[in-house]
């Protein structure tokens, strides 16, 4: 009998908590947008299973020094590894063509960054001291592996809130995005036929990421680990050299890289450090920084046609596009481009101000590591 009551006392079931209980509902939410509704299921998967985890007492996954998902989180984020291989497969998925075929582009990926900064100012106005606004304007980027690398740099203890908000705000981008869309443009704005742009050359392709990595680089050097790693994940897609390493970087490399990252992420963020109220609030600034991010690219969009000849003026939808969800972001704008006029045909448009908004938040999150890193 006492063997039986000392194997009891050793159970986690004698130490749950309430709060224990709710992270569980969070999890599982989680995980009815990634199966039911195929919402980012690659990282709100193996996130909602690292919330659960660390949730569940006595486990030790995340004790310092010892737990095992604490040295995917140590070696794999703290150590500036993980996030960097992630823009390696984003880099060797990523097609510049449209970008390189009609660089006005370039400045709706670069306006939509404008929710960043926005929410920066906002969220420091509000008492979060300024590593932590960093933290919470990048989310407007919608970019989970920048917010993660700013994070991890800039406010660690905030981690595990802003990566989940940034992959779920990636992940409704088909909810969020629409309604500002269509509030902002008129119908007629919003069935302009874009010109088909020229088509891109081989050369062109193969010595963009060698240009691009020296002048961003030269210009915010806090950018390097994530921008170097993005380019050269180009240099190996455009080259057509190096189809295996290719093929590692967008396949086994880029799951294997998912998996230690969402996973350590869920497990950040336990009952006591979540269950908060600046949490909460943390969740409603990265949303109002998403809008605004959205809303901007389409003003700007709608403020260059002022400017545009008839003929070369931009759908103001493609600006909402600018935002770093890569490529959610522009399949939405060609939906919504199509239930106005189902032979427009928006997408590879829209996969301009899409990767122009990749480098924009990079160069933001180098920019807040520049002024505010010690």
């Amino acid at each position: 009998m006492n063997n039986l009551f000392e194997l009891a006392s050793m159970s986690g079931f004698l130490y749950l908590t309430p709060q224990m209980l709710i992270m569980w509902l969070i999890a599982a939410v989680l995980f009815y947008l990634a199966i039911a509704r195929g919402f980012e299921p690659l990282l709100l998967l193996p996130i909602g299973f690292g919330i659960l985890l660390v949730n569940l007492p006595l486990t030790g996954l995340m004790e310092p020094g010892e737990g095992l998902i604490w040295h995917f989180f140590h070696y794999g984020i703290q150590w500036e590894i993980i996030p960097p291989l992630i823009f390696l497969g984003v880099g060797a998925m990523t097609d510049f063509g449209p970008v390189l075929a009609n660089p006005k582009l370039l400045f709706l990926g670069a306006g939509a960054q404008v929710g960043v900064y926005i929410t920066f100012f906002s969220a420091y106005l509000f008492g979060f001291d300024l590593s932590e606004s960093a933290v919470i304007g990048i989310i407007g980027g919608a970019d989970g592996p920048t917010t993660i690398y700013l994070s991890a740099k800039l406010a660690p203890h905030m981690l595990g809130s802003c990566a989940v908000a940034a992959y779920s705000y990636m992940a409704l981008v088909p909810i969020v995005q629409p309604p500002v869309m269509r509030l902002l443009t008129t119908k007629q704005e919003r069935t302009i036929r874009m010109k088909t742009e020229r088509k891109v050359g081989r050369l062109e392709k193969v010595l963009f990421p060698f240009f691009a990595s020296l002048v961003i680089i030269l210009l915010i050097p806090a950018s390097a680990p994530l921008m170097a790693m993005f380019m050269l994940g180009n240099i190996f897609r455009e080259s057509k050299v190096v189809e295996r390493l290719n093929q590692a970087a967008q396949n086994e490399l880029m799951n294997i890289s998912t998996i230690f990252l969402g996973l350590p992420v869920g497990a950040t963020m336990n009952a006591e450090q979540f269950l908060r109220p600046d949490v909460i609030f943390i969740f409603l600034l990265g949303l109002a920084a998403f809008m605004i991010s959205t809303a901007s690219g389409v003003l700007i969009a709608k403020f260059m046609n002022l400017f545009l000849k008839e003929g070369e003026k931009i759908n103001p939808l493609v600006g909402a596009a600018g935002v770093s969800a890569v490529p959610m972001a522009a399949r939405v704008v060609h939906a919504v481009g199509a239930r106005e006029d189902k032979k427009n045909y928006l997408l590879m448009h829209a996969m301009g101000p899409n990767v122009a908004g990749v480098i924009g938040t990079v160069l933001a999150a180098g920019i807040f590591l520049t002024l505010l890193q010690g």
